[in-house]
C-alpha cells in the first residue's frame, strides 16, 4: 500500500526498511503469533514481477547510479582514490540489495563469527540461520546447507560451460583447486563452479518474492501491512523509549507518523541506518548539535567505522561464440522482449559461472613487505581459512560498451575482503534533503596495506585470464597504463607460455597502483556503521541482541551492525541477520513458548 489506512495508526512492532533482512524479519513476526501487528515501512516501489528485476541477465540495467531501483551515496572527492567521488549504491525498492544484486552465493568464513567473541553470533550459530533461510539444490555435504528454506539457491537455467571450465582449469594451473563446496565455512580456499540466488526456472530470489509477497497473498497474514514509498525521517520517543516513527512520503513529499506499542526495528541498510539514528538525536553530540538535531542518546559510534569490499574489474577478448556470453544481451543486439516473450533459457544467467576464495603464498608476503606482512601475521595468521581476495569471473564485457568493438569478451573482478581502511557517514542536517557527510576511506590505510592487496590480485587474476585457452588479449584501457617495452605490456592474441610468468619491475607496480586509485570502486557492500559489541565504550552502537544503547524499544537489524568483515558476498550475511534478529524479537516477546 502507498497509503496508511486511518484505522492503521498504532501497530505493535515498525520495521524501518523492507530490504534483505526487514523483510524476513515482517514475514516471521507475522507468523508467530496473527494477533501481533506488524508494518514494515519501505522508501522504494515494490518489486513484485519487475522484469529488469526478476530476469537475472538484466541485473546490470538496476545498478547504474541514481536509478529507479536503486539509492546512491555520494562520497567525498578523495586524494586516495584520485580525487575521485565514488558513487556507493544501495537498494531502493522492496527486497532492498538481494533485488538488485548480481546473485551470486557465496558465504562468510568459520573465523569471520568467531573473531566477534560475541555470544550468540558464532560460527555455528549463525550456519543454523544461514541453513534455515534456503533450499540448496547442489552437490554438499550433510548439515552444510539448507533444504526447506523459501530462497531457492541453483545453477538457473543457463551456463556458459566452455568458459566456466576454462576458468576452473587456468585457477588450478595457477595454484589453487577446484574444491567441491566452497561454501560450507570449512572448506574456504580455493575455486568452485558457482551457485547463485536463482531458482530453478530461471527467476532471482529475493526476500521479496520470498517471504513477503506469499504472506501478503494467502489471506491468513492479516496482521502484516507493508508501506511503499514512505522514507524514514526518525523514530519517536517518549523519553528514552522508541514509540513510532515520522514517515514522508516519496511523492507527496508530507510527513506522517504512526505509533509502535512494542518496538521498533531500523533496517535501512549500513549507509541509512545510521542516518535514521543520528536524525533521531542517538548519536555522537558534536554531530547532532551541528545538524541542529536534539540529543537523546550519547552513541558516538553511529555512522563509524564504515567498511565496504573494494573491487576492481579487469576485461579481456575471448573466441567464445555469440551465445556463450552476455555480450549480445548487455549491448542491445538482442531485443529483451522477445527474449522474455520465448522465455529464454539465458534469461536465468547473471554471467557469473565460477567462484574463487584466494591466499597469497608465503614469498608473495613477503614480496609485500614487511607493513603487509605485519597485519599479515595480525589477521591471517592462525585464520587458515581467511581469503586475501575473492575473484569473480564474468562472461561478458562490465562497462562503457561504446569503447570496445563488437565481440565477445570476459572481466575478471578481484575484490578485498578484510580492507584496514575505514571510512564514515553521517548527517549535515535535520532533513531528509540534508546531503549526508560520506567518505569511503579506499586505500587511506597509511601503510598502504590495501593498495598492495590490489597489486597482488591484479598479478594473479592476470596469471589466470592468460592461462585460459579462450583468451585473445586484455582490452587495453580496462589495464594499467604500462611503459612501452615493459613485460608487463598488454599482449593481443592468444597468450604463450612464457606470458603466464610476468616480470613486474618497480615501474609497473607503480602504473598498477596508480591505476587502481583512479579506478577502484566499491561492491556495494556495505557495513559497520552501527557496530554491534558488548559494549558502548568498546565502539557498540548494539549489543547482542541488536538494542540500540541507552534507549529502549529500539533495535537495528542490518548490515550495519557487522563488528568485522566477513569474506563473502554479503547477502547471505543480511538475510542470516534477519532470520536471527526475527528470533530474537519472538523471543524477547514471549511468542516462543
Amino acid at each position: 500500500m502507498k497509503r496508511l489506512p486511518a484505522e492503521l495508526q498504532e501497530v505493535d512492532v515498525i520495521i524501518a526498511g523492507g530490504g534483505s533482512a526487514g523483510c524476513i524479519i515482517a514475514a516471521r513476526l507475522s507468523d508467530a503469533d496473527p494477533g501481533l501487528s506488524i508494518l514494515l515501512v519501505e522508501r522504494g516501489a515494490s518489486n513484485q514481477n519487475i522484469p529488469s528485476i526478476s530476469h537475472p541477465a538484466l541485473f546490470l540495467s538496476n545498478l547504474a547510479p541514481n536509478g529507479d531501483y536503486n539509492i546512491t551515496y555520494k562520497a567525498k572527492a578523495s586524494a586516495d582514490l584520485a580525487d575521485r567521488e565514488l558513487e556507493v549504491l544501495a537498494g531502493g525498492v522492496l527486497g532492498g540489495g538481494s533485488s538488485i544484486n548480481l546473485m551470486v552465493y557465496s558465504r562468510p568464513q568459520r573465523s569471520d563469527f568467531d573473531a566477534w567473541s560475541i555470544p550468540g553470533w558464532s560460527a555455528d550459530e549463525m550456519l543454523m540461520y544461514m541453513n534455515k533461510l534456503e533450499t540448496y539444490h547442489g552437490s554438499h555435504s550433510t548439515g552444510s546447507h539448507g533444504q526447506n528454506g523459501p530462497m531457492q539457491i541453483s545453477r538457473g537455467t543457463f551456463d556458459s560451460r566452455r568458459f566456466q571450465d576454462d576458468f576452473l582449469t587456468a585457477v588450478d594451473a595457477t595454484g589453487w583447486h577446484e574444491v567441491h563446496d566452497l561454501h560450507t565455512m570449512d572448506t574456504t580456499i580455493g575455486a568452485q563452479a558457482a551457485m547463485r540466488y536463482v531458482d530453478l526456472e530461471g527467476r532471482r530470489q529475493d526476500t521479496a518474492h520470498q517471504y513477503l509477497f506469499p504472506r501478503l497473498d494467502d489471506g491468513r497474514h492479516p496482521n502484516l501491512h507493508v508501506l511503499l514509498q514512505s522514507q524514514v525521517k526518525r523514530i519517536l520517543f517518549d523519553a528514552k523509549r522508541a514509540v513510532g516513527i515520522e514517515y514522508q512520503h516519496s511523492q507527496t513529499h508530507t510527513l506522517n507518523s504512526v505509533k509502535a506499542r512494542k518496538i521498533v526495528i531500523i533496517s535501512c541498510g549500513a549507509l541509512g541506518s545510521p542516518l535514521v539514528l543520528e536524525r533521531s538525536g542517538i548519536g555522537r553530540p558534536d554531530i547532532l548539535r551541528s545538524a541542529n538535531v536534539p540529543i537523546v542518546a550519547d552513541v558516538p559510534s553511529v555512522g563509524s567505522h564504515y567498511q565496504d569490499h573494494q573491487v576492481m574489474c579487469y576485461a579481456y577478448k575471448s573466441c567464445l561464440r555469440p551465445g556463450e556470453t552476455m555480450d549480445a544481451i548487455w549491448s542491445g543486439r538482442l531485443g529483451i522482449a522477445q527474449l522474455i516473450d520465448r522465455n529464454e533459457r539465458i534469461l536465468g544467467w547473471n554471467a557469473v559461472d565460477a567462484y574463487c576464495k584466494l591466499r597469497p603464498s608465503d614469498a608473495d608476503i613477503a614480496s609485500l613487505g614487511p607493513a603487509f606482512e605485519k597485519e599479515w601475521i595480525k589477521e591471517y595468521h592462525g585464520r587458515e581459512d581467511r581469503p586475501l581476495v575473492l575473484v569473480t569471473p564474468a562472461c561478458g564485457f562490465y562497462g562503457d560498451r561504446t569503447s570496445i568493438p563488437e565481440g565477445q569478451y570476459y572481466c575478471i573482478a578481484p575484490f578485498s575482503t578484510y580492507p584496514v581502511s575505514r571510512g564514515e557517514i553521517h548527517i549535515t542536517g535535520p532533513g531528509l534533503e540534508d546531503v549526508p557527510d560520506f567518505s569511503t576511506g579506499f586505500l587511506s590505510d597509511f601503510d598502504n596495506i590495501d593498495l598492495k592487496q590490489h597489486i597482488w590480485a591484479y598479478k594473479i587474476q592476470r596469471k589466470i585470464a592468460r592461462r585460459m585457452e579462450i583468451f585473445r588479449g586484455e582490452v587495453v584501457h580496462m589495464h594499467p597504463e604500462f611503459s612501452p617495452g615493459s613485460q608487463a605490456a598488454c599482449i593481443d592474441g592468444p597468450a604463450a607460455d612464457s606470458a603466464y610468468e610476468i616480470q613486474y619491475s618497480h615501474e609497473d607496480d607503480e602504473a598498477i597502483g596508480r591505476w587502481i586509485r583512479k579506478n577502484v570502486s566499491t561492491t556495494w557492500h556495505s557495513q559497520g556503521t552501527c557496530r554491534m559489541s558488548l559494549k558502548r565504550e568498546q565502539g557498540g552502537v548494539v549489543d547482542v541482541n541488536l538494542n540500540v544503547y541507552d534507549v529502549e524499544g529500539l533495535k537495528v537489524a542490518d548490515l550495519s551492525i557487522l563488528p568485522g568483515n566477513v569474506g563473502c558476498n554479503t547477502n547471505s550475511v543480511a538475510m542470516a541477520i534477519g532470520e536471527k534478529t526475527a528470533d530474537i524479537v519472538i523471543r524477547e516477546l514471549g511468542l516462543d513458548s
